[in-house]
């Protein structure tokens, strides 16, 4: 029987007005289990002879039955459905302590209490719009541009020099 070593996963999150993200950074990971309760997230998975467990005593309630988890070859992301929907967050745990596997993911953080519903919807329907565009395969072949039938004021002929 393979002895397991037990440590906390490596997790980053983000606020949103209406759900918390929480991503759990565990790559290859087996055994995935989330649970979601009203006030509290556990999170458990192996990797190789490592056994990964998180509790964490939630800032604010969640809906467990809206909440939801997926699994890929890189990490474990949940969205966590507030309760209390446009309250933000100014921490995941309940406690004010630092939690040393826990950081903010800056690079989906947004400040949405300064939004307006206006502005925040023009925001949904850009990533929305974002997201059904194609990717760099999807762009048309261009024809490349004919140097001589180019006119441009500066490519006029330089004289020879004597």
């Amino acid at each position: 029987m393979a002895k397991y070593t037990r440590q906390p996963a490596r997790a980053m999150w983000y606020d949103r007005r209406d759900e918390v993200f929480v991503e759990f950074c565990v790559e290859d990971s087996k055994d995935v289990q989330v649970k979601f309760e009203s006030s509290k997230l556990n999170f458990s998975c192996s990797i190789d002879n490592a056994k990964h467990q998180n509790e964490i005593d939630l800032f604010q309630a969640i809906d467990p039955s809206a909440s939801k988890h997926k699994r890929t070859d890189r990490s474990v992301k949940c969205c966590l459905r507030k309760v209390e929907v446009g309250k933000p967050w100014v921490r995941l745990s309940k406690d004010k302590m630092k939690i040393n596997w826990l950081g903010v993911d800056f690079n989906n953080w947004k400040n949405w209490e300064d939004d307006s519903d206006e502005e925040f919807s023009n925001y949904d329907r850009f990533s929305e719009m974002m997201n059904s565009m194609g990717g760099e395969d999807d762009m048309p072949d261009m024809d490349p541009v004919d140097e001589e039938d180019s006119a441009d004021s500066d490519d006029e002929k330089i004289p020879d020099l004597e």
